[in-house]
């Protein structure tokens, strides 16, 4: 089988140059910070339903809210998303 040159990307994405060491489920950030996407630990489904919404690993993002059970309120670029806990213990996000 001919190789296209495209790799298939795994289960963690991550934007290269970004430590994911560093990182913390977007779950536990607090509110007003600014964030980096740094990660996502979902599988391919998740991947896509963020990438649907205008979510990526390297958008910069600000918790306008957080709930109990990890919800939280963010926004990007003025456009403001609700994300439920088990999404935002997914996320990983480093401050900025």
């Amino acid at each position: 089988m001919e190789s296209t040159g495209l790799i298939e990307p795994g289960p963690e994405r991550s934007s290269e140059g970004l430590s994911s060491k560093s990182a913390l489920p977007l779950a536990l950030a607090s509110e007003g910070e600014r964030l980096r996407i740094v990660s996502l630990r979902g599988g391919r489904g998740f991947h896509e339903k963020l990438v649907s919404m205008g979510l990526n690993v390297g958008d910069e993002i600000e918790v306008i809210q957080r709930r109990a059970g990890g919800t939280v309120l963010i926004a990007k670029e003025g456009i403001r998303y609700g994300l439920g806990g088990g999404m935002a213990q997914k996320i990983l996000v480093a401050i900025i």
